[in-house]
């Protein structure tokens, strides 16, 4: 594997990428100011343009200092909002000292060109323009875009890289959704060790510095009697996030950018990396502060020999011991951001309704897919589907325009993989045989280790050539990816 560690920076003169300027444990500190929104960049007159720029810059995490990298010097990125129907000009600039890309997580928009590329690669100092067009018909909802350039993606967002894309849309029309207090959470960690040995990489590197839109314990608002609208996203490298708050549940209205049929209530949600979703809360607690928590969660780990030592009902994180493969050793909630009442609002309701969630058409062509791990000569241990190493020269999957297909995804290996489709939202049907409990729209779905699920894609609109992948992106980068062309 191409290490490419971010404290080699040192040669270019940028200073040292995520060097330790910041102790460890810096994830519980007194609430800040309300959540931080980074800059905002709207469509006018049906174009969203606007520069951006890709660079190593100091950014200030938990009121302390780090060289992190950031597009436009912020942490996220630029929020960018358009409609469906609008045209989006970006014009990129790499000033990083490595090639670079742009991937649109979540839109559907064509996978060539200088659309949704991820076979095109920037250099250190270039500038590309990007531009495509949002359909009529896209589901209005939470993207994200990142980096997506193969061996390069992993390090460049656990550097920092990434921002939330919103595009507006009917959902955003339901009266009680309309009057509920919109906030924006960008869930990342952040690495301030020096650096990440090969078996991080294996687990999939979490970091110590967890924040939400770039700050350590913040506090969002909702008004008493009211709702509050979260939009959250998980841009994290590999951390998952088992989310609660307390004495609140959960409404649950829309997943990776797409509206359910109704809300529905859950007690606590589960976000894999690259997942998003929306929930609404009610405000009908006495008046106080409540704390958003991460639950602690096992996603597996491995022993030297690759046999699996969960612990039962993953709830706990995996002990650590002699050659393991840890992903993390987080064993009592976490507090991630501070939900606080503010003024008085007149009482309201949930939406009765969302948006319709049309059941697909019975499927063409079905598929088998295996994601598993193991040794590959002259290339150590990688991650596998259908038990091969990622190969960019390789398709690995052709499929055939205004085709609706099931893929049956096996997760045969000791560790969790959330399995993203660019390109294609789908449903997910089952999952271990059984029917999901509610109808949605999806690009990333977990697979648990030793569960399989089935996925039904319609493939419209775009031919051309994409991939599928782990979104722990430290498994991506160690070949759990593969290539799919579609056609016309």
């Amino acid at each position: 594997m191409r290490r490419r560690q971010l404290l080699a920076l040192c040669a270019s003169g940028a200073g040292a990428v995520l060097l330790s300027r910041c102790s460890r444990g810096q994830t519980q500190s007194s609430p800040q100011s309300q959540v931080n929104l980074p800059k905002l960049h709207t469509s006018t007159n049906g174009l969203l343009k606007l520069d951006l720029e890709a660079s190593v810059r100091q950014i200030n995490l938990g009121n302390r200092t780090v060289d992190l990298l950031a597009y436009n010097g912020q942490i996220p990125g630029p929020r960018l909002e358009a409609q469906p129907g609008d045209t989006v000009r970006i014009q990129f600039q790499n000033n990083l000292p490595d090639p670079t890309n742009l991937h649109y997580h979540g839109l559907h928009i064509p996978p060539t060109g200088n659309a949704d590329n991820v076979f095109l690669s920037v250099g250190s100092g270039e500038q590309v323009t990007y531009e495509f067009s949002i359909p009529q018909t896209h589901s209005g909802g939470l993207a994200y875009y990142h980096p997506h350039l193969h061996g390069y993606v992993a390090d460049q967002i656990l550097g920092g890289l990434g921002g939330i894309f919103i595009v507006r849309g009917p959902l955003d029309e339901i009266p009680e959704i309309q009057a509920a207090e919109e906030s924006f959470l960008f869930l990342k960690d952040f690495v301030v060790e020096q650096d990440q040995p090969m078996m991080g990489r294996m687990a999939g590197r979490e970091g110590d510095l967890v924040t939400v839109n770039g700050q350590v314990n913040p506090s969002f608002s909702i008004p008493a009697g009211g709702l509050a609208r979260l939009r959250l996203v998980n841009a994290s490298n590999a951390r998952f996030y088992r989310l609660a708050l307390e004495k609140h549940p959960f409404y649950l209205i829309s997943t990776d950018g797409h509206p359910l049929s109704v809300p529905v209530e859950m007690s606590e949600l589960l976000l894999s990396p690259g997942e998003r979703a929306e929930v609404l809360v009610r405000g009908e607690q006495e008046p106080g502060e409540y704390r958003l928590l991460d639950l602690p969660y096992s996603r597996g780990q491995m022993g030297m020999m690759g046999q699996n030592r969960r612990r039962p009902g993953m709830m706990g994180r995996g002990h650590r011991g002699p050659g393991m493969m840890h992903p993390n050793n987080q064993d009592s909630p976490q507090t991630l951001a501070i939900l606080s009442y503010s003024g008085q609002a007149e009482p309201q309701s949930l939406p009765p309704k969302l948006l319709p969630v049309d059941a697909l058409a019975a499927p063409t062509t079905e598929r088998k897919f295996a994601l598993n791990h193991g040794m590959v000569p002259g290339q150590g241990m990688v991650f596998l589907i259908n038990g091969k190493s990622f190969d960019p020269q390789r398709i690995d999957t052709e499929v055939a325009l205004d085709t609706i297909e099931d893929w049956e995804i096996a997760n045969t290996g000791v560790m969790d993989h959330p399995f993203h489709l660019h390109t294609n939202p789908f449903q997910v049907i089952a999952r271990n045989g059984k029917p999901e409990p509610y109808r949605t729209w999806k690009d990333t779905v977990l697979i648990p280790t030793g569960e399989t699920v089935r996925i039904r894609i319609p493939f419209k609109d775009y031919p051309g050539k994409t991939v599928y992948h782990c979104h722990i992106l430290d498994h991506e980068e160690l070949g759990m990816m593969g290539t799919i062309e579609m056609k016309g």
